[in-house]
């Protein structure tokens, strides 16, 4: 991952932004810092290029329902959001039925709890049941408009390598920057080989991960799930058969709690329920740790490879986005963030992240991904450190040895030097 490199701070035209697939940087192409009475003046830069796709922030629409339509992808370009992913689309939406309600949510107080801060949000909301034709429509429409941002297609098909061909060709055809591939939605269609089914089993993973790859002409993302014993292990399968890159967590599959006036789940549904995909707040730890395994997998094994990592995880302010770079994410998208509190949010998302860099005098996006990734290790390694550090610290302390050596010269003093020997 050390040879993944940004663009330069210099301005680039609008109409240069998009980038097909593998027209990407050199791994010796790195950014330069401009002289220190210039980096004083100017704000850090946000601007990333992550696979040759050029974004002015790297803060990413995730996919889900703030990509549902034409009017909201619009809406998130308009506010500044450096990509969007659009709601994962199929050949046929006719098989997507969705209820209502399709939400829960977990507040911080006595679950179930009307008030309080909202810490945990989980969905049993399907992929898109919008026509793809009309999707696909929505699509070449915001290219046109928008030539020079980064509109990402999320797709997800049943095991069939037909399919899959018809769908990347159909969804290509409009413009598209770059594909997001869904192997992780935690619930519905199992049964048809789809989301996470593909994604908890590397052997099928593998498989259609080859149709994907020797089909698709720009970037690939394989979207990974977080309910796997080892996700180090699907991130390596479809990094190896072809994709650019990976993005990590989709959401955890959870039941989020039950109602104890009615006795029944929730979301609930004709009075029943399913369990459904956890996100928001309560899973940033978690997707932390994932993100952090992935990358020095990345680091280890693809370090020569000009591939990229999409964090995703529990994501509402700066410093959430921050902590996710400093692991090695290129890009930090937001799902479940923009639904509570709008597309407003990238606004403050980038001036946060702003002053975090100027905090620590930081001019670029580059200047500290990863930084923070090689302080992990083994609890043994923890255990081996520490030890070595109090022999250290106790051969140079000087202090009394015992009280045959006191002074008289200071008594409290020369006493709690002894102590600390």
């Amino acid at each position: 991952m050390d040879s993944l490199r940004f663009s330069a701070h210099v301005s680039t035209p609008a109409a240069d932004f998009p980038v097909t697939r593998r027209a990407v940087l050199a791994p010796n192409q790195v950014g330069f810092r401009v002289s220190a009475q210039s980096e004083a003046a100017a704000e850090p830069d946000l601007s990333v290029t992550v696979n040759g796709l050029k974004m002015p922030n790297p803060f990413v629409i995730g996919s889900g329902p703030p990509g549902t339509n034409y009017t909201v992808m619009k809406r998130a370009f308009n506010e500044g959001w450096g990509a969007v992913i659009a709601k994962t689309v199929s050949l046929d939406s006719s098989k997507v039925v969705n209820v209502t309600p399709r939400y829960a949510r977990l507040r911080a107080g006595a679950n179930g709890s009307p008030k309080g801060q909202i810490i945990g949000w989980q969905n049993i909301e399907l992929i898109s049941d919008r026509p793809l034709e009309t999707m696909l429509k929505e699509f070449k429409q915001l290219k046109e408009e928008y030539p020079d941002r980064i509109l990402i297609a999320s797709i997800m098909e049943e095991y069939n390598k037909a399919a899959w061909e018809e769908l990347i060709d159909r969804v290509e055809q409009t413009g598209i920057d770059a594909f997001e591939i869904n192997f992780s939605c935690p619930h519905g269609m199992p049964e048809r080989k789809m989301g996470a089914a593909v994604g908890q089993d590397c052997v099928l993973l593998e498989e259609v991960c080859g149709w994907i790859n020797a089909k698709a002409t720009v970037p690939v993302w394989a979207k990974m799930t977080p309910n796997v014993t080892d996700i180090t292990q699907p991130a390596r399968v479809s990094l190896q058969t072809g994709c650019e890159g990976v993005a990590a967590i989709n959401t955890i599959m959870s039941v989020m709690g039950i109602n104890l006036d009615t006795l029944r789940p929730e979301p609930c549904v004709e009075g029943y329920s399913t369990p459904g995909g956890y996100s928001a707040k309560a899973v940033h730890p978690i997707a932390l740790a994932k993100v952090m395994s992935i990358a020095q997998m990345m680091k280890k094994e693809f370090a020569d490879k000009d591939l990229s990592l999409s964090a995703i995880g529990g994501v509402e302010t700066g410093n959430d986005a921050a902590e996710f770079i400093l692991l090695g994410a290129n890009t930090v998208q937001v799902c479940t963030g923009v639904m509570m509190h709008g597309y407003g949010l990238v606004k403050t998302l980038c001036s946060e992240l702003q002053e975090f860099m100027k905090k620590h005098n930081f001019s670029s996006i580059e200047d500290f991904r990863g930084a923070s990734l090689d302080y992990f290790t083994t609890h043994m390694d923890l255990v081996a450190r520490q030890q070595e550090a109090i022999r250290e610290r106790k051969a140079t302390k000087k202090g009394l040895q015992s009280d045959r050596d006191w002074t008289g010269d200071g008594f409290v003093k020369e006493s709690e030097s002894m102590v600390s020997n």
